[in-house]
């Protein structure tokens, strides 16, 4: 239950969304105060002072005309150093950077927010108060686990207090949590139209906040369609400013190989979409390094033994490459699967596994196995097989599943796997491995009451590329009659509202309830490219951070009604806009600059 200071907070939110925080913090209270906050806040980190300022290096004077306010331009200009000997200071010190970069470069003058004409904005005085002092605190020492946590074992608790005498404090027992209140303190600001001060209209603030799941995130499908490394890095941006915590990267399918394999060289040579379509180590490497310093964990799908296309790269490993008709071998064309109880197969597993999990396994405390969507039919077309008996074939693909899952663990990761392993092929896994659900109907309740972790990605709430049209050819005139009106196979969309209503517990028995670590929204890159990846991810998937971080009730145990989430949303989606995260719109401009009930739906 929320406390009664934050049952007030909470109301004071709803019609004054200039306290928006998103996620919405387990407990706030604010005041009605104005502070000012300029580029010269001195900021220390256990003691130590994590800003300099110096006119020549990190600061550029610019006096405006006739003004008596001069304004500093951070320029952000840290580099944290490679390699994955992380240091909680190098972690503090690029937050502080972005969390000021973002009050400072990328402020949002809010008037698209407030009532068309009103005069929203403080008056601009010398003797208003000011921010002078950030202190961060951080109670415990970070450790190796610190950066590659296995969910639950990470604190990414902080508090945030603004007091009116100018001083903030910031308290978090480890370096990520000291991300997520930098993340808190860079939204209780606005950038005043004229360009030159920056303020918050509710101080004081004093803020306590947790997450309720460990494991919050989106999948991101890169075979499908290809995504340039700066694509890719703007949804972890996204990720951390709604402080999720996790990119699922479903780096390889039978459509496409783009990951590097040295030791295996031939599947991007024959598997790339181009020869430039690809990702080297170097490329991954920084990729998961730009998420640790952000506190977002990168985890890496190959899935298998279905959803495998290598047959031009390495033939004789697989089947049913771009079989057809394609709906016996697999859910959507090209098909492709590795085959079962094949040494050939086992030894090209070993070579692929031990080059890429020696790289990533500084980074991760997770590999994905995959495992969806495999069809018995595969191996009725394998001349070494010729049977798609489940009872004969269950023995082999756990006899698979284990060899790979031995691996994983050996390079000392925990392996991640889809439901179908375990619910419909009866498979076993390693204890502590985590499975993730996406079919719905009770799945993740069977599973967590069984004993299993589980992460929720039900399509029938979380699957953001649904509900756009059908993106399959037909063959002939009938399919007119037939198809129309060529809906997906997942309708509807999956708006913010139908997202936000479902909580990932909902219906597990309470002592199971410890099983369900979080969630994850996938995008599916069938229909989705560079061109419209943001548009399709945010805010949506931020909604679903809120839920998996505060969950999506009152103080009375009721969901919290859109009158008092809407507002919110739009101000986060207006933050990341000026941040370089181009979500799509969720009402029209008026509902925005008015108030909520004027745009509410009518009682029947």
């Amino acid at each position: 239950m929320l406390s009664s200071v934050l049952k007030a907070a909470a109301l004071a939110l709803a019609v004054t969304p200039a306290s928006a925080i998103w996620p919405i913090p387990k407990t706030i209270s604010t005041g009605n105060s104005t502070l000012f906050i300029d580029q010269t806040v001195a900021v220390t980190y256990n003691g130590k002072p994590v800003r300099k300022f110096h006119p020549d290096s990190h600061f550029l004077y610019q006096v405006a005309k006739d003004s008596i306010y001069a304004q500093l331009t951070y320029a952000v200009g840290y580099t944290p150093p490679p390699g994955p000997n992380f240091k909680s200071s190098d972690i503090v010190q690029g937050g502080v950077e972005r969390a000021f970069s973002a009050i400072f470069q990328d402020g949002l003058v809010p008037w698209m927010l407030r009532e068309r004409g009103s005069d929203f904005e403080p008056k601009q005085r010398d003797d208003t108060k000011r921010i002078a002092k950030l202190t961060i605190t951080q109670t415990e020492e970070d450790d190796e686990s610190t950066f590659k946590p296995v969910a639950g074992s990470l604190d990414e608790s902080y508090s945030l207090k603004v007091g009116l005498d100018g001083e903030a404090t910031l308290k978090a027992a480890s370096s990520t949590g000291v991300l997520r209140g930098l993340e808190t303190f860079s939204q209780l600001f606005y950038k005043h139209s004229s360009g030159l001060t920056f303020y918050t209209q509710h101080a004081p603030y004093d803020i306590e906040d947790e997450p309720l799941y460990p494991h919050r995130g989106i999948l991101m499908d890169v075979s499908r369609h290809w995504f340039p490394l700066e694509d890719i890095k703007r949804q972890i941006d996204g990720l951390a400013m709604n402080k999720m915590n996790v990119l699922h990267l479903h780096i390889t399918d039978t459509q496409s190989w783009p990951l590097e394999v040295p030791s295996l060289p031939k599947l991007t040579e024959k598997g790339a979409y181009a020869p430039h379509l690809t990702f080297s180590p170097a490329d991954i490497q920084d990729l998961y390094e730009y998420g640790v310093h952000r506190g977002v964990q990168v985890i890496m799908e190959i899935d298998m033994p279905g959803h495998v296309g290598i047959d031009q790269a390495y033939p004789g490993l697989t089947v049913a490459f771009n079989k057809q008709p394609y709906q016996w071998y697999c859910a959507q064309p090209p098909c492709g699967s590795f085959k079962l109880n094949n040494t050939d197969v086992e030894d090209f597993l070993d070579t692929l596994l031990d080059d890429i999990l020696a790289r990533i396994s500084p980074y991760t405390a997770y590999f994905h196995t995959g495992g969806d969507e495999y069809k018995a039919n595969n191996s009725l077309i394998d001349p070494a097989l010729e049977t798609n008996d489940v009872q004969i074939l269950q023995p082999m693909l756990q006899r698979f599943l284990t060899h790979v899952h031995d691996k994983v663990v050996e390079h000392g990761l925990t392996p991640f796997v889809w439901e179908e392993m375990v619910l419909e092929w009866n498979a076993t896994v390693p204890e502590g491995a985590v499975i993730q659900s996406w079919l719905g109907e009770g799945a993740v309740k069977e599973l967590a009451e069984n004993g299993h972790k589980v992460v929720d990605s039900s399509y029938n709430f979380y699957y953001l590329d649904c509900g756009r049209g059908q993106w399959l050819d037909f063959p002939n005139g009938k399919s007119w009659q037939t198809f129309y009106p060529f809906t997906d196979w997942c309708q509807p969309t999956k708006s913010w509202r139908l997202i936000y209503s479902h909580d990932p517990r909902d219906g597990v028995a309470d002592e199971a309830k410890k099983n369900v670590i979080g969630g994850e929204c996938p995008v599916w890159a069938e229909t989705i490219d560079p061109a419209t990846l943001d548009g399709l991810v945010w805010p949506r998937a931020g909604v679903a951070g809120e839920v998996w971080w505060s969950g999506n009730v009152d103080a009375q145990g009721n969901n919290r009604t859109h009158y008092e989430v809407r507002p919110r949303l739009s101000e986060q989606r207006e933050r990341m806009l000026t941040r370089g995260v181009k979500g799509s719109v969720i009402t029209q401009q008026w509902c925005d600059m008015n108030k909520p009930e004027d745009c509410g739906h009518m009682e029947q």
